[in-house]
């Protein structure tokens, strides 16, 4: 998930410092940047590969994943966005509060609100993978994902704010959703307008 310009994130390398929560650790790091895959390849239109070895290379790929989302200033990416048939993704995002959560997900299920305590968000979003534009796009203000961390061990994540936007958003990728699918037909008309305006500044080895 790409950050807004009214959404920076300012990081610093030590994750255990305060504002950060990292529940489960911090990011595994050493990675390699990629490319970063764009709407309409075929990968990033249909559900994951579930994960079922938790192993070094799952964790090297989690680290170009992670080295790739802090190169293209993202809060989110998912494993398809670097063209990986594997049901994972990795975030550092920060919640309402401004908060900054991190965390790496396999196999993600996604809880959100009903009834009385559904609230709708409709806040711009961007996608790295459909990269310099953003438009509004409602989704609930708060959402859950349960899954697998990189040792196949149980996790868990919620928030609000963006971190409700960068959780369902990414857990849409696992599934082939992006979040153009969410959008009317002006509205996706407004956010297609603005992504080729900016093309020239994201060929396609962007941002390696």
């Amino acid at each position: 998930m790409a950050s807004g310009e009214d959404d920076s994130v300012e990081r610093a390398d030590d994750e255990a410092q305060e504002a950060v929560l990292a529940p489960y650790g911090p990011l595994p790091r050493g990675g390699s940047v990629r490319p970063i895959t764009r709407w309409g390849a075929d990968v990033m239109h249909r559900p994951q590969r579930q994960v079922s070895e938790f192993d070094d290379a799952l964790r090297a790929l989690a680290a170009d994943m992670i080295a790739t989302m802090y190169a293209a200033d993202g809060v989110g990416l998912a494993a398809c966005q670097i063209g990986e048939d594997v049901a994972m993704f990795v975030f550092d995002c920060p919640d309402e509060s401004g908060r900054r959560t991190v965390g790496v997900v396999c196999n993600p299920t996604l809880t959100l609100p009903e009834g009385k305590e559904r609230f709708l968000d409709d806040s711009s979003e961007g996608c790295l993978s459909f990269p310099g534009a953003f438009v509004d796009c409602a989704r609930p203000d708060w959402a859950a994902v349960e899954g697998q961390g990189l040792d196949g061990e149980p996790v868990r994540f919620e928030g609000d704010g963006l971190l409700a936007k960068c959780l369902q958003h990414e857990t849409d990728h696992t599934v082939g959703i992006v979040f153009g699918d969410r959008l009317s037909a002006k509205a996706m008309k407004r956010l297609r307008k603005q992504h080729d305006a900016a093309v020239a500044d994201y060929p396609a080895e962007w941002p390696t």
